[in-house]
C-alpha cells in the first residue's frame, strides 16, 4: 500500500456539449462510473428505492428562508435570514463575518434560554420560527480559543489585503470583477447619467487594440486605489513572556501579547479566559496584574478600540469596506489556487503566520491531529436512504475532503522543505517515507526496483496518476462497505510527493502479510477472497471489468474482479480497502512498453496506418474512462443495427415460406390440433432466429455475454506479471482483439479535428485543449499524431490555432518533464537561481550563464581572490544545473518529444527562437503556461533586451505545489443535470430552468456556493433566463476567477457572457469595460491570432457603434473580419455577418460607398449559401437598396454644392444614428444566442415560480425525476 500509491486525476470529470437551442453548455458528467447501461438494473434494487428523489424535499429546501433576530450583548439587535437547513455552527461562522458581530469568536447561541448544539439544524430546533431571537452569549476563553480569536482578528486586520491570494493561504484568491463594474474608485461605472458619459474616454489601452505585440503582466493584476488596507495597528504579536507562568494560570491567564498602536503606544495585553485586559508587564519586566484604569473585554477588538481612538476609526471603516465586497469576493475556496504571478510585497511582521507556521512543521495546527482515515470511512458510511440523509453524508465527505487536501498539501511541501524528518532516514532520499498528522508520505520513485518491469521512475510517477483516477472511479460508483483510501498528489519543487490516508494496523506488520486480495508482486504471488471479490463484482458492470482468472504463485488459478495489482487489505477496523488501483481501465495497446511480437493480422489497418503501436516509456498507458464509454455506445448501435438486419431478414424469409401460409384445419380436432403446432412450431422457430441474430451480433461486437448486450474489458490483457490458465487463452487474444479494435475506434472517430473545425471545440490554451480531448477520451500523449493529421486536413489554414497549442504543449510538457530531473540536482539555496536559468534557456536561444555573484554569501572581493587563492565555498556557477545551455535543453526538448509524444520537430528548426518564429508562437504565452504546469510564480515584468538573459533570481517570487485529488460533489444534483440536459435537447426549456435551479440548490448545499458545479449552474440559468442573467452571470464571473484562474479561458468566456447581459440591461460603459479585460486576457493567454479574438473584437466593434465610437469600431470589426475570413471561411454566413457589421458602422460615418461594398460582400454570400429566399438575403436586399437611396441622395447633394446652380430642392441625406436594440440583436446573434420570446402570463409565471410563489405539482416532478434515476443509456 505505503510503496505505490497516490495518483492523479486529470482535468475533471465532466463533459460540456453544446445545446443549440439556446447556447447552453449541459455538464453531464459522463462518468463510467455513474452512467447506467442499457442492460444494467432492469428492475429497481433496494437501494435506488430508498435513494428516490424527493422533489417535496428539494422544494423544501428552497422554499424553508425565514428570518431571526440576532440579540448580541451591549448592542442592538438586528435581523438576519437564514435557511432551516443551515446548521447552527454555520450561522456562529455568518456571525462571525456579520459587520456587527464580526470581533465576537468565542461565544453560544441561546432560544429561550437554551443553548443550541451546534450540530443541529435550524429547523430541527424546538421553538424556532420567522421572527425569534437568538441571543449571542459570551463564554469562556481556552488556549485554543484565544488563538483562534487571534487569528480571526489578524483576518478581520487584513481582509482587504490580497497577499494572502498571492501566497496561496488560507483559501484566498483573487478576483477583478469588481474593479470593472464599479470602477477604480468604487464608483459604478455603468450607472452614470447621460452627461457624464459623454466625458467618458472610451478609447482602450494602446495594448488592447488590434495590431499591439505588447503584452504587459501589469495589467493581469490591477490595484485599485480603494483597495489599499487601512492600518489599524502597527504591530501585534505575540509577548516573549509566554507561556504563563503556574501561578498566572491559576489566575486564568492564557496568551500574553504586545501591542504598538497607530499613536505608537506599547501595550502588553493579556488574554485570559474572560476576555481581555492591560497587565502592566514592559519588555523587561515582567508584572501581569492589570493595568490602571482596569478594563476588561471579551474581545480584543473591543479593548483596542477603547484604548487607541486611531484603531477605533480605521477598524469601523475598513470593515464597512470590506461588507460591501461582494460575498464571493470574500468567501474561501474550498481547494487553494494559486496564481503565477505576483508582486514583490513588503513582508511584514505576523505573529499568527509564524504560530501556524511552526504548529503546522510539528503537525499540530489548531485541529490537533485528525485521524483522516477515520474521519473520511466514517463520512462515506453514513446513511442516505433519505435526501436529506444523502445531503448530510455528502457535504461531510466534500468538507473533509477539503480539509484532508489542504492537510496533506501543507504536509508534502514540509517534506520537500525539509521540515520533517523521514521514518526511513538511513535510506537514500528518494526512497525515504514520512509521517505527519496521521498522514503518510512517499515520493513518486520506484521503490526496491519494484516498477522495474513497468518502467522504472517514470512508470512510478505515471502509477500516481492512474492510481487516483481509479480511486475516483471507485468512489464515484460508492458501493456500499468497499473503501478506498484516501489520496492526493502534489508535484513541488520537481518531486512527486503522494499522500494517503493510514490503513488501521498496517504499520504493525509487513504489508506482504496484510494482502489478502491482489499481488503487490508483479504476480509472482497472487491471493484472492470471497468478501473482496463479491463487492468488486458489483462494481464490475458499471467499470466495465471482466470477471477473470489468473495463475497464482502455485500454479492454480484465482479469480480475479480487478487488476492484478489492486490489492486488497482487511484493515483492523475491519473494513475491506483496496489501493493500488493503476489497472482500473484497460490498456492503450497503440503504447507499449517492449517490443512484442505482434502478429501483423492482430494489429488493424487503422492502427498501422498511423504507426501504431509505438514504444512507450512506460507499460500503465491505459484508455481513458470518456472513450470506453463512446466506444460503447458504438458497438451498442452497430449491434442493434446487426440484430435489426438480422430479424428484417427473418421477417423476408417467413413471408416466403409455408410458416406465413394460413394453415389448413380439416376435421375438428385433428385440423385444430394440427393448426396449434403449426403455430407453436412457429413462435419456436422465430424464438430461436432471434435468439440465433442476437448471439451472432453479440459475438460480432465482442460482448462477454451470448444473451444480450455486455462489453467488459480484462485489465490484465498486458500485465506483465498475469499468467492465464490454458482454457482461459482463447478468451484472452478475443479480449486483446476488443482492446485493439477499441485502439483503432480512438484514431479514426475521437480525434477531434471536425469538432475544432466547426468550432465546436475553441481551446486558448494548453489546459482548455486537453480537456477537449479529454472530452473526446484521447489522452495527450496522441498530440503527436493530431499533430501529424493537421498536416494532412485540406483546410489546415483553419485550424492553425489548434496547430499552435498541440506545438506549444508538446514543448512545454517535454520541458516540464525536463525541469522535474533539472531541479533534483539543485541544493535548496540555488533554486531561484536555477529556476531563472532553466527559463532563460527555455525560452531565449541566446548564450547565458548563471549569475556568478548570484550566492548570496559570496562577496564580490572574495569571489574575484577566487582563482588565486581558492574558496571553500564554491559557486554556483559550478554546479551541474548552471551548465545547461539553450542548444543542450531544445536537443533535449526533441528528444523527449520523439520518445514520449512520437513527434519529430524538423532539423532545421536548430533552437526554440526558430520554433516560436516559424508557427508564430507568443513567449509570454509559453512563459504562462511552463509556469502554471511547473509551480513558477513569478514577478510582473515583461521581456527585455536580448543583451541581457530575460530572467534573473529576483524575477522568480516562489514555487507553489501542483494538487491532484478527488473531487467529490451531490449525486442527486448529478442527476437533475443530467435530466436537464435530457429536457434541452427536446426543446423543453422551461422544465430544463427548473431542474437546474434545483440542482443549484442541492450543489450549493452540499459544495457551497462557491464550487465550480454551482457556477455551471449559474451560468447556465443566465443563459435560460435572461431576467436574472445579469445576476447569475456576475456570480458565476466571480467564481470562475476565484476557482479557476483570473486568466482561464473559462474566466474568459464568463467575461464575454456578461459583458452581453451588461449592455442588455444598459450598462453600456461597463460592457465595454469587460470586454476590453477579455480581450487582454485572451491576447495574454493565446495570443491575437486566435478565433476568439474574432469574436471578442465583433462584440468590440458593436459596443463601440453603439456608443458612437466610429473610429475604434472599424478598427476592431475590420480586424474580426480578417480573422472570421481565416478561421471560418470566406463563405461562410460569421464572414457575411462581419462584413454587414462594417456596413452599418460606414453607413453611419456617412462613407455610404465603403458600406456598400460591405453589404454587397454581405448579399453575396448570404445569396449562395442560404438562397435568394432566406430571410438574411432578404434583409441584406434591403439593406442595400436603402444604402443605395442613401449614397444617391447624398451624392446629388454634393453635385448640388459644387456646381453653385439653383434647382430643386434636394433634401440632405439623413446619416443613421446606432439602433441600441439592434445592436443587442446583433450581440447575441454574434454569440450564438437565441431568443425565444414568451409571453408576459409565461414570464409572470417563471417569475413566481422563481421566488418560490407557487408550489412545485410534486407528484409530477417525482415521476419525471425518477425518470432520469432509472434512465438507462441508449448506446
Amino acid at each position: 500500500m505505503i510503496k505505490r500509491s497516490g495518483q492523479t486525476k486529470d482535468g475533471s470529470s465532466s463533459t460540456e456539449g453544446p445545446c443549440r437551442c439556446c447556447n447552453v453548455s449541459i455538464n453531464s458528467h459522463p462518468n463510467p462510473a455513474t452512467a447506467p447501461s442499457e442492460d444494467d438494473l432492469p428492475e429497481q434494487s433496494d437501494d435506488d428505492k430508498r435513494k428516490k428523489l424527493s422533489i417535496q424535499d428539494i422544494v423544501d429546501l428552497q422554499e424553508t428562508s425565514f428570518t431571526v433576530r440576532i440579540q448580541p450583548p451591549g448592542t442592538e439587535s438586528f435581523e438576519l435570514q437564514v435557511t432551516g437547513q443551515m446548521l447552527v455552527v454555520e450561522l456562529h461562522q455568518v456571525l462571525m463575518d456579520h459587520e456587527i458581530t464580526c470581533h465576537r469568536t468565542c461565544f453560544s447561541l441561546q432560544l429561550g434560554g437554551v443553548t443550541l448544539d451546534s450540530l443541529n439544524e435550524l429547523h430541527s430546533v424546538p421553538g424556532i420560527r420567522d421572527g425569534a431571537v437568538i441571543k449571542v452569549v459570551e463564554e469562556s476563553y481556552s488556549v485554543r480559543d484565544a488563538r483562534l480569536h487571534l487569528r480571526h482578528v489578524r483576518d478581520l486586520l487584513r481582509s482587504l489585503d490580497p497577499t494572502d491570494a498571492y501566497n496561496g493561504v488560507n483559501g484566498s484568491s483573487l478576483s477583478y470583477l469588481t474593479f470593472y463594474t464599479t470602477g477604480n474608485n468604487g464608483n459604478s461605472v455603468g450607472k452614470r447619467r447621460a452627461s457624464e458619459r459623454e466625458s467618458v474616454d472610451c478609447s482602450p489601452p494602446e495594448y488592447v487594440l488590434p495590431g499591439s505585440k505588447e503584452r504587459p503582466l501589469c495589467p493581469l493584476q490591477p490595484v485599485r486605489e480603494d483597495w489599499k488596507p487601512l492600518q489599524c495597528l502597527r504591530v501585534l504579536t505575540l509577548s516573549s513572556w509566554n507561556p504563563p507562568p503556574g501561578n498566572r494560570k491559576m489566575h486564568g491567564d492564557l496568551i500574553y501579547l504586545n501591542v504598538l498602536t497607530m499613536e505608537d503606544r506599547e501595550l502588553n495585553i493579556t488574554s485570559s479566559t474572560r476576555g481581555f485586559f492591560l497587565n502592566q508587564s514592559t519588555a523587561f519586566n515582567f508584572n501581569p496584574k492589570p493595568a490602571v484604569p482596569k478594563t476588561l473585554c471579551h474581545s480584543l477588538v473591543e479593548l483596542l478600540s477603547q484604548v487607541s481612538p486611531a484603531f477605533r476609526k480605521n477598524f469601523t471603516a475598513l470593515q464597512k469596506k470590506r461588507v460591501q465586497q461582494h460575498p464571493y469576493e470574500r468567501i474561501a475556496a474550498p481547494f487553494q489556487v494559486f496564481t503565477w504571478t505576483a508582486p514583490h510585497g513588503d513582508h511584514t511582521l505576523d505573529c499568527v503566520r509564524a504560530e501556524e507556521t511552526h504548529a503546522s512543521y510539528m503537525g499540530q495546527d489548531e485541529h490537533t491531529s485528525r485521524d483522516w482515515n477515520e474521519e473520511l470511512q466514517g463520512c462515506r458510511e453514513l446513511p442516505g436512504s433519505s435526501l436529506q440523509e444523502r445531503l448530510h453524508r455528502e457535504r461531510s465527505i466534500f468538507k473533509t475532503n477539503c480539509d484532508f487536501v489542504a492537510a496533506a498539501t501543507r504536509g508534502a511541501t514540509a517534506v520537500i522543505d525539509g521540515n520533517i524528518m523521514p521514518i526511513n532516514p538511513g535510506e537514500s532520499p528518494h526512497l525515504q517515507m514520512f509521517m505527519w498528522n496521521n498522514l503518510f508520505f512517499s515520493q513518486g520513485f520506484d521503490v526496491s526496483e519494484h516498477y522495474r518491469p513497468l518502467g522504472g521512475n517514470t512508470a512510478a510517477h505515471a502509477a500516481a496518476i492512474c492510481d487516483l483516477r481509479g480511486a475516483q472511479a471507485y468512489a464515484s460508483v460508492d458501493i456500499e462497505g468497499l473503501h478506498t483510501i484516501g489520496t492526493v498528489v502534489v508535484d513541488y519543487r520537481g518531486v512527486r510527493v503522494i499522500a494517503q490516508t493510514i490503513i488501521p494496523g498496517i504499520l504493525e506488520k509487513n504489508q506482504e502479510e496484510s494482502i489478502v486480495y491482489g499481488s503487490n508482486d508483479n504476480g509472482k504471488t497472487v491471493f484472492t477472497h470471497p468478501r473482496f471479490l463479491e463487492l468488486l463484482d458489483k462494481t464490475s458492470k458499471q467499470l466495465r471489468i471482466q470477471r477473470h482468472q489468473v495463475l497464482d504463485h502455485n500454479n492454480r488459478p484465482v479469480e480475479l474482479c480487478s487488476g492484478i495489482e489492486t490489492i486488497g487489505i482487511l484493515g483492523n477496523d475491519g473494513r475491506p480497502y483496496i489501493l493500488d488501483l493503476l489497472r482500473t481501465f484497460p490498456p492503450d495497446l497503440n503504447f507499449q512498453f517492449s517490443e512484442t511480437e505482434e502478429r501483423r493480422e492482430e494489429v488493424p489497418k487503422e492502427c498501422q496506418s498511423f504507426g501504431y503501436p509505438c514504444l512507450h516509456c512506460h507499460s500503465l498507458a491505459s484508455l481513458r474512462p470518456e472513450l470506453i464509454e463512446a466506444f460503447i455506445q458504438h458497438r451498442y448501435e452497430l449491434f442493434m443495427k446487426m440484430v435489426s438486419h438480422e430479424l428484417s431478414q427473418l421477417t423476408e424469409q417467413d413471408e416466403a415460406t409455408e410458416w406465413s401460409e394460413k394453415p389448413m384445419c380439416e376435421g375438428k380436432e385433428s385440423g385444430l390440433s394440427s393448426c396449434w403446432l403449426t403455430i407453436l412450431s412457429y413462435l419456436i422457430f422465430v424464438e430461436i432466429s432471434k435468439r440465433n441474430a442476437i448471439l451472432k451480433a453479440c459475438r460480432a461486437v465482442g460482448s462477454v455475454s451470448d444473451s444480450c448486450f455486455d462489453i467488459r474489458f480484462n485489465p490484465d490483457v498486458c500485465s506483465p506479471g498475469a499468467r492465464f490458465p490454458a482454457e482461459c487463452l482463447e478468451e484472452v487474444q478475443t479480449q486483446r482483439c476488443l482492446l485493439w479494435e477499441a485502439a483503432a475506434f480512438l484514431l479514426s472517430h475521437q480525434i477531434p479535428l471536425m469538432d475544432c473545425l466547426d468550432h465546436t471545440a475553441v481551446p486558448m490554451d494548453g489546459a482548455s485543449l486537453t480537456s477537449a480531448l479529454h472530452q473526446r477520451g484521447v489522452n495527450v500523449r496522441y498530440l503527436g499524431t493530431i499533430l501529424r493529421e493537421l498536416g494532412r486536413v485540406e483546410e489546415r489554414r483553419r485550424l492553425g490555432h489548434i496547430q499552435r497549442i498541440c506545438v506549444s504543449e508538446i514543448i512545454l510538457r517535454s520541458a516540464k518533464h525536463i525541469f522535474r530531473t533539472y531541479l533534483q540536482d539543485v541544493e535548496p539555496a540555488a533554486f531561484s537561481a536555477a529556476v531563472s536559468h532553466f527559463l532563460n534557456c527555455l525560452l531565449t536561444s541566446s548564450s547565458c550563464f548563471p549569475d556568478s555573484f548570484s550566492d548570496e554569501l559570496l562577496s564580490r572581493r572574495r569571489s574575484r581572490r577566487r582563482r588565486s587563492h581558492g574558496s571553500r565555498v564554491a559557486l554556483l556557477s559550478d554546479s551541474v544545473w548552471a551548465r545547461l545551455t539553450s542548444g543542450e535543453l531544445w536537443g533535449r526538448i526533441r528528444a523527449e518529444a520523439r520518445d514520449y509524444y512520437h513527434y519529430t520537430f524538423d532539423r532545421c528548426f536548430e533552437s526554440i527562437d526558430e520554433i516560436i518564429e516559424k508557427h508564430n508562437l507568443q513567449r509570454i504565452s509559453l512563459l504562462r503556461e511552463i509556469a502554471i504546469k511547473t509551480g513558477i510564480q513569478l514577478r510582473e515584468y515583461v521581456f527585455e533586451s536580448r543583451h541581457r538573459p530575460a530572467f534573473g533570481e529576483e524575477d522568480i517570487v516562489n514555487m507553489f505545489p501542483v494538487v491532484r485529488h478527488l473531487k467529490p460533489t451531490s449525486s442527486d444534483a448529478t442527476r437533475l443535470v443530467q435530466q436537464a440536459q435530457l429536457a434541452v435537447q427536446q426543446g423543453l426549456l422551461k422544465e430544463c430552468y427548473d431542474l437546474i435551479s434545483q440542482a443549484l440548490t442541492l450543489f450549493s448545499s452540499v459544495c457551497g456556493v462557491l464550487h465550480e458545479d454551482v457556477c455551471m449552474c449559474l451560468r447556465l440559468l443566465g443563459r435560460l433566463n435572461h431576467s436574472y442573467a445579469l445576476s447569475h452571470q456576475e456570480k458565476a464571473v466571480m467564481s470562475s476567477e476565484r476557482l479557476h484562474g483570473i486568466d482561464h479561458p473559462q474566466t474568459i468566456q464568463d467575461y464575454t457572457f456578461l459583458t452581453l447581459y451588461c449592455f442588455a440591461g444598459g450598462r453600456h460603459l461597463t460592457s465595454l469595460q469587460l470586454l476590453y479585460r477579455a480581450r487582454y486576457l485572451t491576447l495574454l493567454v493565446g495570443g491575437d491570432d486566435h478565433p476568439q479574438v474574432a469574436l471578442l473584437d465583433s462584440m468590440l466593434g458593436l459596443v463601440l457603434h453603439g456608443l458612437m465610437e466610429y473610429e475604434l469600431s472599424l478598427k476592431f470589426l475590420q480586424n474580426a473580419l480578417t480573422l472570421t475570413s481565416k478561421y471560418h471561411g470566406v463563405t461562410s454566413l460569421k464572414h457575411a455577418n462581419s462584413h454587414h457589421l462594417l456596413a452599418t458602422v460606414y453607413e453611419s460615418k456617412g462613407e455610404f460607398r465603403s458600406a456598400l461594398h460591405h453589404e454587397k460582400e454581405a448579399y453575396s454570400i448570404y445569396k449562395s449559401q442560404v438562397g435568394e429566399n432566406h430571410n438574411n438575403t432578404k434583409e441584406s436586399s434591403e439593406y442595400l437598396k436603402s444604402l443605395t437611396q442613401q449614397a444617391v441622395i447624398l451624392q446629388k447633394a454634393i453635385n448640388q454644392i459644387y456646381s453653385n446652380t439653383p434647382g430643386a430642392c434636394i433634401p440632405p441625406p439623413k446619416f443613421s444614428t446606432p439602433n441600441l436594440p439592434t445592436i443587442l440583436q446583433q450581440l447575441n446573434l454574434t454569440c450564438g444566442i437565441i431568443l425565444i420570446p414568451l409571453s408576459g402570463k409565461e414570464i409572470d409565471e417563471l417569475r413566481a415560480e422563481f421566488k418560490g410563489k407557487v408550489k412545485v405539482k410534486t407528484e409530477e416532478l417525482e415521476n419525471q425525476l425518477l425518470s432520469s434515476v432509472e434512465y438507462k443509456q441508449q448506446y
